[in-house]
């Protein structure tokens, strides 16, 4: 007889056989197997009857017996368990019905007792011993509805109710788990009645496993079943092809199943239409981490580091459920802090449809401040804003949990002071997905959520995790090569005229106005620049975007950039393809508020974009959207505004999220085109997936010791200079006080050391006590420095006429259609890292050359900056910025270069730092840059620890700012130059 690999044989006998073998983790309890035949009887098929039609008339869709046994012993007072059976079996066919039975599941229904007159909670499944349930597994599960017959593979049943399903496919055939979803598809629209009791399926062929909620079966809500760590089965395994048996044994382990049916699966409303959503396993994982660190009474902060797109909103809402309804948590408070408005309706909306009724909106100052001195036991939703001067200590319970969503900005500042300070022992909870907070001492969001983990988080969930488990699709950018044009002469001989016509020839205030009209904002919105690429930006859609069935997003520098592409796209598209969503402001020019919309317009646009077969097709943004906008269709966003850090990779990862038409077509990646070149350094974008954290502040309570004696032995002889009225009167005081340069050195010193310490320690309930002195300082800090500035008055009309000059004559070229597209993906960070990239090979050769010379002499550090400039020139030749020719010009000067400057050096006598050391700060005006240069080297050398350490970095800048401030008078040009330098050392440090 001959073999095959059919799908009964190789996977539904082996899942049966698996299922019996695993149990509790005990081993006392398993999933017991019941034939089809047996299982007919416990549905009380009428087996008399020739047809199949015939037999399954009177059938019901549960163990009969079994659940009526369940029933009963769970639930004493129950009289008819009839009457419950019956109205399981009378809920509607669709997803209400399914969430309603997920209801009863979970034990949050009643049964009415007529002899004591009185309602009592049903129970059909016992979560608090999970033993006392019974659990089995049959095959050929059969249902026909007098017009349509439909058979499962296998279901798992709890006390008698079919709870989940397995599609089981060939491993011979093609796309055999797209084939299998399409078979539950069919069961939801034919026999929809087998399906309301069910709350999860699962399809394999023995190869891959992928899993998801029933009536859900958008191909970015299904899920392949990955590894477990090892506290969770056994040694642990990674995600691979093949081995069901692990995978089985894992997924169907009784109590996660339990867990699952319990807590990890929620119905959610969008767009006005109920949707279902089982969480994933990074999702669950976080959920049960922070339960954990929840009740923990020996830490009480964490941080959970989720990329962008990984779901993180659900995470918070099922965390926050959950803490609400342990029992060990007390009766809690929970707060959940939303850093955007339009978020706090939706999710008021979800915590109520999963059955929780304790919920407040703390929409104003006074609301939230009343809700904890009145003890309010619930969940809180508000935003960081309320807690705004927030008295200290308004509650002191510790069952207070404060769940942060977007972590790496809300706490940042006061804020977080008066957060900290008025509910001081509340545990808290930073949930991020770009969680740099990047200060010279440190990271802040790891300070503020990750000092109880080693690691600085609580959870994390990377970048490739996500790609890997199709959480999120690849990210593909490509550069759009541009020359900017500024025709200098053209402007010159312009700025004049106008300065002339208009009077004013003072040259600092013609300086002052130049400085603020050339600048990137301006030069992006040149108005032929816009108009280019407005044309550039239809082909491309129509071209590579529109045929595809997606959609795209133009982001601008601005609101006014946004209405200047709409003006300029609408040339080139239908008007109806664009709308410009953005904040309008009362007093917004007429070419502003031209585009305004109302909330209802907008809420119409959000949902009209998701639809692939309505208007909009591209939306016009700057702000608005790019955090927290959920468009699956989305695929191509056009960037046109600077960005970076935590900004940038949640505007671009609103490309990312899996997408599938009705046709099954999948989207395969999201795609930026970068217009002004952000993308240069990919490095920089990948800088949040970092292998490990670094740089998470510790022995805090020593900088708080030196703040606090600052504050009480030094702040009392500034702050006596305030009488108290702080008017003009005060001012004069300031001002004459510190006529003397000793001592605005001085108390320039002392200030910037403050400041340094208060961001430090921010936020911390510490500081709550010293903030009003602390912002009387820093009044004090802003009065002097701007008393004793270069003070230039600067004509805003004529500021406004020379931004125009300049819009008007930028222009752009653009050449091509892009550079090859480069992948954000597993492969491409791993490429990054290992710095592999093909060169012309004379351009190799000279970038060789420059590094041996910065190698052979690896502590001067001017030939370490020229040695990052030939590999910036690289860059520059390999994304055809600029030509083969202009390369090698470039690195033939900068070898050049590097011979003028050993016979400069020789001339001054300087060694080479401190010739690097005068090069950066002649180029910062500074006039004495060679012996001052010498004073910073012996700085350096005093402090050669200084970016290991933060006391001596502190100490360091210090010293820096007493060398300064002898030379110049402008305390914020000091501060920009010692940052300068720091950053330079680092680089170059990183460079050897």
């Amino acid at each position: 007889m001959s073999q095959s690999f059919t799908e009964h044989k190789t996977v539904q006998q082996r899942i049966l056989k698996y299922a019996q073998e695993m149990g509790m983790p005990n081993g006392k309890v398993n999933w017991k197997f019941i034939s089809q035949s047996k299982a007919e009887e416990h549905r009380h098929f009428d087996t008399s009857a020739s047809l199949p039609q015939e037999r399954i008339k009177s059938s019901s869709l549960f163990f009969k017996d079994i659940l009526t046994q369940k029933l009963i012993e769970f639930n004493p007072k129950l009289l008819n368990p009839s009457d419950i059976i019956s109205q399981l079996s009378l809920l509607r066919f669709d997803i209400q019905g399914n969430k309603d039975f997920l209801e009863y599941l979970r034990g949050e229904k009643n049964f009415f007792n007529q002899d004591d007159n009185r309602e009592y909670n049903l129970t059909l499944i016992d979560y608090e011993n999970p033993s006392n349930n019974i659990y089995q597994v049959s095959e050929e599960y059969y249902y026909n509805n007098g017009r349509y017959g439909n058979r499962e593979d296998v279901v798992f049943l709890i006390n008698g109710i079919p709870v989940v399903v397995v599609e089981c496919k060939s491993a011979t055939k093609d796309e055999a788990l797209a084939i299998g979803i399409d078979q539950i598809r069919r069961y939801h629209k034919e026999t929809p009645e087998m399906i309301v009791p069910q709350q999860i399926f699962s399809v394999t062929e023995a190869l891959g496993f992928s899993y998801g909620v029933t009536w859900n079966l958008n191909r970015k809500d299904l899920f392949n079943w990955r590894g477990l760590p090892a506290e969770d089965f056994g040694e642990g395994r990674e995600d691979e092809i093949g081995n069901l048996e692990f995978k089985i044994k894992t997924f169907f382990q009784p109590e996660k199943i339990l867990s699952y049916i319990k807590n990890y699966i929620l119905f959610a409303e969008k767009n006005e239409e109920l949707n279902k959503y089982i969480l994933r396993q990074h999702q669950v994982k976080a959920v049960e981490k922070i339960v954990t660190r929840s009740i923990d009474e020996t830490k009480k902060r964490g941080l959970i580091w989720h990329t962008q797109g990984s779901g993180k909103t659900y995470t918070m809402i099922k965390a926050a459920e959950i803490l609400f309804k342990l029992k060990d948590t007390d009766k809690p408070t929970i707060i959940l802090l939303i850093d955007r408005n339009e978020l706090e309706d939706q999710m008021i909306k979800n915590l109520i449809s999963l059955g929780l009724k304790n919920i407040e909106h703390a929409d104003r100052i006074v609301k939230l401040r009343d809700l904890l001195k009145q003890d309010y036991r619930g969940i809180i939703i508000s935003m960081i804003h309320k807690f705004n001067e927030m008295p200290a200590n308004v509650n002191l319970r510790k069952n207070i949990y404060v769940l942060v969503d977007e972590a790496h900005r809300t706490t940042s500042g006061d804020l977080g002071n008066y957060l900290m300070a008025a509910i001081p022992n509340a545990t808290y909870m930073g949930f991020t997905g770009t969680p740099i907070d990047k200060t010279v001492y440190g990271r802040g969001t790891f300070k503020t959520f990750g000092i109880d983990d080693p690691q600085g988080y609580l959870d994390k969930y990377s970048i490739s995790d996500s790609i890997e488990d199709g959480t999120t699709v690849p990210l593909y950018y490509s550069l759009a090569p541009n020359d900017l044009l500024v025709p200098e002469e053209t402007l010159e001989k312009e700025f004049l005229g106008l300065a002339e016509a208009e009077g004013i020839s003072d040259i600092d205030e013609l300086n002052k106005i130049l400085e603020r009209a050339v600048v990137t904002k301006n030069f992006l919105k040149g108005k032929r620049r816009v108009n280019k690429i407005a044309k550039f930006i239809s082909e491309h859609y129509k071209t590579y975007v529109e045929n595809l069935g997606y959609k795209a997003f133009v982001v601008a520098v601005d609101r006014e950039a946004c209405a200047l592409y709409k003006h300029a796209l609408d040339k080139y598209l239908p008007p109806e393809y664009s709308e410009v969503v953005y904040t309008g402001n009362y007093n917004d020019s007429e070419e502003l508020k031209k585009y305004h919309i109302s909330k209802e317009d907008e809420k119409r646009i959000r949902k009209s974009f998701c639809k692939p077969d309505q208007y909009p097709k591209i939306l016009i943004v700057t702000e608005k959207l790019l955090t927290g906008f959920d468009a699956p269709i989305l695929y191509a966003m056009y960037l046109d505004k600077p960005m970076r850090d935590h900004t940038l990779l949640q505007a671009i990862a609103r490309v990312n999220r899996p997408y599938e038409d009705d046709s099954g077509k999948k989207k395969p990646f999201g795609f930026v085109l970068d217009f002004i070149g952000i993308f240069d350094k990919l490095e920089k974008a990948l800088a949040f997936d970092s292998d490990d954290v670094k740089s998470v502040v510790k022995d805090i309570a020593l900088l708080k010791t030196l703040f606090k004696n600052m504050m009480e032995k030094e702040a009392p002889k500034y702050l006596s200079l305030i009488k108290g009225t702080y008017d003009d009167k005060d001012a004069d005081i300031l001002i004459s006080h510190f006529k003397d340069k000793s001592k605005r050195k001085e108390f320039f010193k002392y200030y910037k050391e403050l400041e340094m310490l208060y961001e430090i320690i921010s936020p911390d309930v510490f500081l709550r006590p010293f903030i009003d002195t602390y912002k009387t300082l820093t009044q004090i800090y802003y009065i002097v420095r701007n008393a004793f500035a270069n003070r230039i008055y600067v004509d805003k009309e004529f500021q406004r006429k020379t931004i125009e000059l300049v819009k008007e004559n930028v222009d752009i070229n653009i050449l091509g259609t892009g550079t090859e597209f480069v992948g954000l993906d597993k492969a491409t960070i791993e490429a990054i890292k290992a710095n592999k990239a093909p060169l012309n090979v004379k351009v190799i050769n000279l970038v060789k050359s420059i590094d041996k010379i910065a190698e052979r002499e690896s502590n001067d550090l001017v030939l370490i900056s020229l040695k990052e400039k030939a590999h910036q020139i690289q860059e520059d030749y390999e994304d055809r910025i600029i030509t083969t020719e202009e390369a090698l010009d470039k690195l033939k000067g900068i070898l050049d270069g590097i011979s003028e400057k050993k016979e400069k050096q020789k001339q001054k006598g300087l060694d080479d730092l401190e010739y690097f050391l005068s090069e950066k700060l002649s180029e910062s005006g500074i006039k004495n840059s060679d012996e001052t240069a010498k004073k910073f080297k012996t700085a350096f050398t005093e402090f050669p620890n200084w970016n290991k350490s933060e006391a001596s970095a502190r100490d360091l800048r210090l010293k820096l700012y007493g060398v300064l401030l002898d030379e110049i008078d402008d305390i914020d040009k000091a501060n920009a130059l010692i940052d300068h330098l720091f950053n330079l050392f680092i680089r170059a440090n990183e460079q050897k």
